[in-house]
């Protein structure tokens, strides 16, 4: 069980892609975790065999507890069953219908299933919320998942299945027949008592996933408060220049391969990081680790409430257009809950941008192991002094959070510098 963050300590395995004796490679998705933070796919490293697996969809597994093991092809016994699933609920046989006599009756099916025993219904995390979602009754699904769990992929056939069914025909209402009463006599009118008043209604409350969500994220930021010092600057960046080219490249693109600020504000931080790679890396076991890579890791606000910063790799050797297309599907990814572990655990440094807000600066927390994060704010047309002559440029707010423990505000302002520089010459990048 990978760790997916700082304020992980068990996650909810929902559901195997793969079985036992099915050949994997590195990179292919084995197995969906349910976080607080969502449902990740986790990835393999290792080309092999799934030899066994431990755990069922349902169960927690603590961080660090062993899934599942691969062995080389070679080594792999066919013979070799895996650990006993749970029992299933039983089901009923199937029942015999006898055909109709009459060379006009219609052909009748030879068999019907007959309904499962009531039981425990067997089901990943992720299949129940979909259930719950969809409105599908899952007294009426057949899970195909190890020892007959039912899964994502049953919940999507069986809501397929229920808006394609036609909706049966009303039931003819019969007419009424008229009732001809005798006359009654008059009787005075009764006064009611004004009715009692309705009670105030409930406050609404946060749905679960909200709640876990935010609790995992004050996890998080309680122990970086509590464990890392921080220190922060702030540089105020004239963007005439950036804003200026990409203003003349877009108008060579199509609408949809345009350029957006963000894919440029991250090309230039990770440009940046080349020359002060002491803010990449880590803080782990009391020392400083520096990353070769650099995975930058961007802040998504999620549809339903709650940030998660998922890794775009390799940002410094990426082009803008490589860049824009991993952050496009980053996004819609994150925004489906179809992020791969390895995004969620690569990051060697954090940006936020809340520029599309409103707001104009941010002073962001270090989210551990990291030592750094950058955190960028509006571009603002503002007053601007250069040369002894006053003008108006459009200004972006840039801070660093640094973890004074790797580095120092030195280091952290050579870096806001180079930054800067960057976004000065921008064709360069």
């Amino acid at each position: 069980m990978p760790s997916l963050g700082a304020d992980m300590d068990a996650g909810t395995l929902a559901e195997w892609m793969k079985k036992p004796g099915d050949v994997i490679h590195r990179g292919e998705i084995i197995a969906a975790v349910e976080t607080a933070k969502g449902v990740i796919e986790v990835e393999v490293f290792e080309d092999g065999i799934l030899d066994q697996i431990f755990f069922q969809p349902g169960q927690e597994v603590p961080v660090g507890q062993v899934l599942a093991t691969i062995c080389a092809p070679g080594e792999y016994q066919v013979t070799k069953a895996p650990l006993e699933a749970p029992a299933t609920v039983a089901e009923l046989p199937t029942v015999e219908i006898a055909k109709p006599n009459g060379p006009d009756a219609a052909p009748a099916a030879q068999t019907a299933a007959a309904p499962v025993a009531p039981g425990p219904v067997r089901i990943s995390p992720l299949a129940r919320r979909m259930a719950t979602d969809l409105g599908v009754d899952l007294n009426l699904i057949h899970g195909t998942g190890p020892g007959g769990a039912i899964q994502r992929a049953d919940i999507e056939a069986a809501a397929k299945a229920q808006k394609a069914a036609p909706a049966p025909a009303p039931e003819p209402v019969p007419t009424p027949v008229p009732v001809v009463e005798p006359p009654k006599a008059e009787i005075p009118p009764k006064v009611e008592a004004a009715p009692p008043t309705a009670p105030a209604p409930e406050a609404k409350k946060a749905p679960d996933y909200q709640t876990a969500m935010r609790q995992a994220i004050a996890a998080a930021m309680s122990r970086a408060n509590r464990d890392i010092p921080h220190y922060y600057l702030e540089t105020r960046i004239d963007m005439s220049n950036a804003m200026r080219w990409l203003a003349e490249e877009n108008t060579k693109r199509t609408i949809k391969d345009r350029l957006l600020p963000v894919v440029v504000l991250l090309k230039a931080v990770a440009k940046a990081l080349t020359e002060v790679p002491e803010l990449n890396g880590f803080w782990i076991d009391g020392a400083h680790q520096i990353s070769e890579s650099i995975h930058i890791g961007f802040a998504i606000a999620l549809r339903q409430g709650g940030l998660i910063t998922p890794a775009i790799h390799d940002v410094d050797t990426k082009t803008f257009d490589e860049l824009r297309e991993a952050m496009n599907d980053l996004i819609l990814r994150t925004r489906g809950n179809k992020l791969r572990s390895s995004e969620l655990t690569d990051s060697t440094i954090t940006v936020t941008s809340l520029g599309e807000r409103g707001v104009e600066k941010v002073f962001g927390v270090i989210y551990p192991p990291q030592v750094a994060l950058v955190g960028l704010g509006k571009i603002i047309d503002q007053p601007w002094a250069e040369n002894g002559m006053l003008g108006v440029r459009p200004v972006l707010v840039a801070t660093l959070a640094g973890d004074h423990r790797a580095t120092d505000g030195h280091k952290g302002g050579i870096f806001l510098e180079a930054f800067n520089r960057n976004l000065q010459e921008v064709e360069k990048l």
